[in-house]
């Protein structure tokens, strides 16, 4: 259920600053040493053992039930990325910047530098049409003024982008690894040589075990499965979190900016883990430092302040979330379909 209510009209400057007292006087805030202990532990374990699994298979068809693994595996090391992006792990930068690198280019393939860079500018100003790098006009478009003029392949995705959101997932992994490449050639990355080597050295390894120990038709359908459920499932960590959910003007004060432009996914402790705790995506965005299990008991706080200053607070199920970020999709790419059907 959607929890709303009316907008406070009174002035709201300290707003964030009397929610901000309440999670910190709860300790929220506080480094989880223990549990990221576990969780990295957990995930490098996951990480080695899929491809001593693949190594130990060998030349086989079952490297599909692997590659489906290794998928999971490649996500969570992503979700660990992002945390890491954060410094919810580690305390100073150094730290947080070396496991990130090992765990974004060495070992899922992508720039650590250029997205945490994409990423920051996203919580700055989330769902902003201008500065968003998540809701820019690409392949999909989210804000109805952008999807007029567009013309052949881009114009017919534009028209139908509900229905090929799922499909198009499938080629996120491709487009991480793009995109990466991309800013490492244009110099927008700092650490531009670290970066690079390790890429490559992930590239030759990948390519190397794939190639060396499959047949061409297994390489090649172990790749395309891979790489396309990695795409997917990362895909479906992100969707609920802002898709559908209000454009900000830009006037809108911090608590605000971040809590109506997000949505929370209600769950278990399981889907906590299996979205890395981006289903509190509203705490989280209000306080990206704070550590992923501190979300959970964080989310009481900060819903029911919400409540007590009038700002509403979107929650819902996780199939329903992917509903709303589909019917939005359409409903942006309607202005596209009328342009089509009056040539």
């Amino acid at each position: 259920m959607t929890t709303t209510t009316t907008p406070s009209q009174t002035p709201t400057g300290s707003d964030f600053a009397a929610l901000s007292r309440r999670i910190i006087d709860a300790g929220l805030m506080r480094r989880r040493p223990a549990y990221y202990v576990l969780r990295l532990s957990v995930v490098t374990l996951m990480f080695l053992g899929g491809w001593t699994a693949f190594l130990v298979i060998g030349s086989s068809w079952w490297q599909l039930l692997t590659a489906v693994f290794l998928a999971v595996t490649f996500a969570q090391v992503a979700l660990v990325a992002h945390d890491l992006a954060h410094r919810q792990v580690f305390r100073t930068k150094r730290p947080s910047a070396i496991a990130g690198l090992l765990a974004g280019n060495l070992g899922i393939g992508m720039s650590y530098g250029w997205w945490m860079e994409k990423h920051t500018r996203h919580h700055n100003n989330p769902n902003h049409d201008d500065l968003d790098p998540d809701v820019a006009p690409e392949v999909l478009v989210w804000a109805t003024g952008s999807a007029v003029g567009r013309r052949g392949l881009k114009g017919f995705i534009t028209r139908h982008q509900a229905a090929l959101f799922f499909p198009l997932l499938t080629l996120l992994a491709a487009s991480l690894k793009v995109s990466s490449v991309t800013a490492l050639r244009n110099g927008t990355v700092k650490q531009r040589g670290v970066e690079s080597a390790l890429l490559i050295v992930h590239a030759a390894g990948y390519l190397a075990a794939v190639l060396l120990v499959l047949s061409p038709p297994q390489a090649l359908a172990f790749l395309l499965v891979h790489q396309a459920l990695f795409g997917v499932y990362l895909g479906m960590t992100f969707a609920p979190n802002h898709k559908g959910m209000p454009h900000p003007t830009g006037d809108e004060d911090y608590l605000r900016k971040q809590v109506l432009t997000s949505r929370n996914v209600r769950g278990n402790r399981l889907l906590d883990a299996a979205l890395g705790g981006l289903n509190y995506q509203i705490e989280h965005h209000l306080f990206p430092g704070m550590p992923t299990p501190n979300l959970r008991r964080a989310q009481p706080i900060v819903r029911a302040y919400c409540a007590e200053i009038g700002v509403p607070y979107e929650e819902t199920g996780l199939v329903t979330s992917y509903r709303q970020a589909l019917r939005h999709l359409h409903e942006v790419g309607a202005p596209a379909r009328a342009e089509h059907a009056a040539r």
